[in-house]
């Protein structure tokens, strides 16, 4: 094949860092994945994502979009968009749990406002909790651009469905 692109990257054992987890709060445990003292998912590797942030019910990052994230139409691929909005909108949730208390996504919708491409530039992704209870919980996510357009919105409800043992 023509063109042919090639992209290579490395990625931290997973386990490692999710040992980590069993042994401080949800919050701290996130706090240090931002602030580089516990390594990025293998998935937030995989994206390229930068510039992690993380406040108690609040979590950001930086996507910079690249020719990889392609669909065949020429733009970042829904799934990418979805995959962002999913990962900050959860971390928010995991924020507020308490130790020993696990969660997994139950629902995600997202509204795709406009394209993002290679010329966009860097966007961010934003997740917040608008509810919080002991069963479930609710956050809201968005994309924005460098000129502060909405690209996406989206809603996740989040189940408390596994507890950790320490």
């Amino acid at each position: 094949m023509k063109n042919m692109r090639e992209r290579t990257y490395r990625w931290a054992d997973p386990r490692i860092a999710a040992a980590s987890a069993m042994k401080m709060s949800d919050y701290d445990y996130l706090k240090e994945i931002c602030d580089g003292e516990i390594p990025y998912p293998p998935i937030m590797t995989s994206l390229g994502i930068n510039n992690a942030l993380v406040k108690e019910g609040f979590m950001s990052i930086e996507f910079i979009p690249e020719e990889y994230h392609y669909n065949t139409i020429g733009g970042v691929h829904g799934g990418v968009f979805s995959t962002l909005l999913d990962s900050c909108m959860s971390c928010a949730v995991h924020s507020t749990l308490p130790q020993g208390v696990g969660f997994s996504t139950l629902e995600l919708k997202v509204n795709f406002l406009r394209p993002i491409t290679v010329e966009t530039g860097p966007v961010t992704c934003e997740g917040l909790v608008i509810h919080s209870g002991k069963k479930t919980s609710i956050a809201e996510g968005k994309i924005i651009g460098p000129s502060g357009k909405l690209f996406a919105i989206a809603q996740a409800t989040c189940s408390m469905t596994q507890h950790r043992t320490s």
